[in-house]
């Protein structure tokens, strides 16, 4: 299954290598507000539900493109075809395709590549997280003032309470960042590049894959109260453990 899962996310990153910079329509696209879609989205979405379908035919599907496709399976495949869409139709290289799989709605695979940087992240329950091959582990960084943190409003559009959790922590931290594909930043945690991701009201396909990795790679994930994540649309607090409950003690009202 891991051969065939990186297979199979190589050739659909190849599929978006070979359309990127090069549609003149898509800057367009991203003028008329944040939430777009593209064909390339669904093109992803298609090739992959096809290619795993041939594999494992009586597998479930929640994708962001598809909604929830139901056969009679165990296991569930959670899938964002394109995570960074505006990234992408802008020219901007840091967007995604992220894959997770769950046996019995528990997390036992995710995988993340991001085509244009070449980053590959994997992890299965158990057995580590890795980059490219390479064993990730997360940053030994304890100090939140010391910290480097991701942040993006997922699928909140109250701006007041972004503003509110930005005020926050903002001033605590060395910086906020903000990558565009929620995968990515879940998976820049995981590999030591920041110590902590924070997201609101964020969908289970755009975190599924990056929580396992997060875990894996010794980090910690939960939503603003403290309790374990659970795939549903819901904020989402990705960590290297080490400064997980003090960014809590933050958000945790907001």
């Amino acid at each position: 299954m891991k051969k065939f899962i990186i297979q199979t996310i190589k050739k659909a990153g190849r599929i978006l290598i070979n359309y990127f910079q090069k549609d003149k329509k898509l800057p367009k696209l991203r003028r008329y507000g944040k939430e777009i879609v593209t064909v390339y989205d669904r093109l992803i979405d298609k090739f992959l539900i096809k290619k795993i379908s041939q594999k494992f035919p009586n597998d479930n599907f929640f994708t962001e493109e598809s909604g929830l496709i139901k056969k009679n399976s165990d296991f569930l495949w959670l899938i964002d075809s394109l995570d960074g869409t505006s990234n992408f139709a802008v020219g901007n290289p840091f967007f995604s395709i992220s894959i997770a799989l769950l046996k019995n709605k528990k997390l036992i695979l995710g995988i993340v590549y991001s085509p244009i940087i070449d980053e590959l992240y994997f992890a299965e329950k158990g057995k580590g997280a890795f980059l490219n091959n390479q064993k990730i582990k997360v940053s030994q960084v304890k100090d939140l003032k010391k910290s480097y943190l991701y942040f993006c409003e997922g699928g909140e559009k109250n701006r007041k309470r972004t503003a509110k959790i930005i005020k926050k922590v903002y001033p605590k931290v060395i910086e906020l960042r903000k990558l565009g594909s929620a995968a990515l930043e879940c998976c820049w945690v995981a590999s030591g590049k920041g110590e902590g991701y924070i997201t609101t009201k964020i969908e289970p396909w755009d975190v599924a894959a990056g929580s396992l990795i997060v875990e894996e790679a010794g980090g910690k994930v939960t939503d603003f109260k403290g309790n374990f994540w659970q795939p549903i649309k819901t904020d989402f607090v990705a960590s290297n453990n080490k400064i997980h409950s003090s960014l809590l003690k933050l958000i945790k009202n907001l």
